[in-house]
């Protein structure tokens, strides 16, 4: 089987979030499936990492974008069994950063993911691959299915290609004016609701949920959250119109990557029948961040976008209350609020508290490992990776319950932890935040309950193994058109 993998970022080559790591794994796992050549497109970003070892391809090929022809050059490099390649347009992609700069969107983000989609499907026929399967991630991969049974239709390059759309994160929808729709070289009679037009303009999102042949998200119950209308920002009623070809498939977790035992960027590596590393680990992050050094302090860990829906902000209002027999490690940029309130609270209580204003892999993988818990208090978290990477590490999670949180952390009941990996929040607020931490805290003092519910942590499998057998067997059943899953 021929697997296409279309997503704008993927680690370890360009990354801004979860959707990467998830892009990345899969591009992995599939190619070492049995009877699978998987390739995986990105765009050719200023930020690209490997960027010296590419190879590039001879020629270049066209994307109509509205009245233009724009030019497109393809590079790639062999990633273990898969092919990477890269879509070069120093027009649309030689910036600062992927999507965004100072915080605020490229006002041409929609030509520029009208022009990513187009050239997916233009570099397939470049490179001489028939995708049997095009596995599109995101609003910024959203039309890739719309072209395939529109503009695509009669292309007999494309008879056989079917399309899976897997939404990571319904918030960011891809809207844009009906101009850009006309820009897209779509048919003008398809800009009707049922097809194209949402609100008067274009959804790519939307656009890439109606036309797919089949739609997925990232855990069971964040799938059900979005066909009840929680935090679906308005589309539960075009979710429910594809019901029957929508599920959740719960996210993975690299763990090669993610391995406290062989993790390089740590003090010390350890697992779940040793933990003397992690207290090693520990006393040097506490150093490192001019924390006092003490392993029967708690420390706290945080390591996130700084953002409403990750309740930084609930967060960062009550730590004050914890200072005296807690620390904090938070890693994360994102909203000036949220940032401005961490710089106080570092400032302010530095024996306890410390800021980094950076997103840094490396002491991202120390605060996992250093950290006694991990906090999480999402408003929405469709999957969440960074719960499974801190269990991995036998760091404990305070979560909410939403989302994928639900399906993947088991909460502290009370007696002596017996299943537990972690403690959610009840109500979502700072007093629930509170309640949750103090509770923590108590049990933390309980040496082997606190150990029995670290070790059930580290237990817990969030490999890709098997989240990626579900993906390919949906692909066989597309392509085969065999029995609804």
């Amino acid at each position: 089987m021929n697997i296409v993998i279309a997503a704008s970022e993927a680690f370890p080559f360009c990354k801004t979030g979860g959707l990467a790591d998830v892009a990345g794994a899969l591009t992995q796992d599939f190619s070492r499936a049995k009877g699978c050549k998987v390739i995986l497109f990105l765009p050719h970003y200023r930020s690209v990492k490997n960027a010296s070892s590419l190879k590039s391809m001879p020629g270049s090929f066209f994307i109509p974008v509205g009245s233009r022809l724009e030019p497109a050059r393809l590079s790639y490099l062999r990633w273990g069994n898969a092919l990477v390649f890269f879509i070069n347009s120093p027009k649309y992609f030689d910036r600062t950063e992927l999507y965004c700069r100072n915080g605020k969107d490229y006002p041409d983000n929609d030509e520029r993911f009208i022009f990513y989609s187009r050239a997916v499907l233009e570099a397939c026929k470049f490179v001489g691959l028939r995708p049997d399967i095009i596995h599109a991630h995101d609003w910024q991969a959203g039309l890739i299915a719309a072209y395939l049974n529109t503009v695509y239709k009669t292309d007999a390059f494309f008879t056989r290609t079917r399309s899976m759309f897997t939404i990571h994160n319904i918030a960011f929808q891809g809207f844009y004016p009906r101009d850009s729709f006309v820009k897209a070289g779509f048919f003008e009679a398809d800009f009707t609701q049922d097809k194209f037009e949402y609100w008067g303009g274009i959804s790519y999102l939307k656009t890439g949920i109606v036309f797919a042949d089949k739609v997925n998200t990232v855990s069971p119950n964040y799938a059900n959250e979005l066909l009840s209308g929680k935090n679906s920002f308005g589309m539960e009623g075009v979710l429910r119109g594809r019901k029957e070809d929508f599920k959740g498939i719960v996210n993975g977790i690299d763990i090669d990557v993610w391995d406290p035992q062989s993790d390089t960027m740590l003090a010390m590596g350890y697992d779940d029948q040793s933990l003397k590393g992690k207290t090693v680990c520990k006393a040097a992050l506490q150093n490192e961040l001019g924390l006092e050094v003490d392993e029967n302090i708690p420390l706290v860990g945080m390591v996130s976008r700084l953002a409403y829906q990750k309740g930084t902000d609930i967060a960062a209002s009550i730590i004050e209350k914890f200072t005296d027999r807690a620390q904090f490690a938070i890693e994360g940029r994102g909203e000036r609020a949220g940032e401005e309130a961490f710089k106080r609270l570092s400032y302010l209580h530095a024996h306890a508290v410390s800021y980094r204003n950076e997103v840094d892999e490396e002491l991202a993988h120390k605060i996992y490992g250093a950290s006694d818990m991990f906090l999480m208090p999402s408003r929405f978290e469709p999957c969440g990776l960074s719960q499974m990477i801190a269990m991995r590490y036998g760091t404990v999670p305070i979560v909410s319950k939403v989302g994928g949180l639900l399906d993947t952390v088991n909460g502290f009941g009370g007696a002596d932890g017996a299943k537990a990996t972690g403690f959610f929040i009840d109500r979502l607020d700072s007093g629930g935040l509170v309640t949750a931490l103090e509770r923590a805290l108590a049990v933390y003092k309980q040496k082997s309950v606190w150990r029995s519910i670290v070790k059930n942590a580290m237990a817990a499998d969030f490999s890709w193994e098997k989240s990626s057998s579900v993906y390919l067997d949906c692909f066989k059943e597309i392509v085969g058109r065999g029995a609804k899953w």
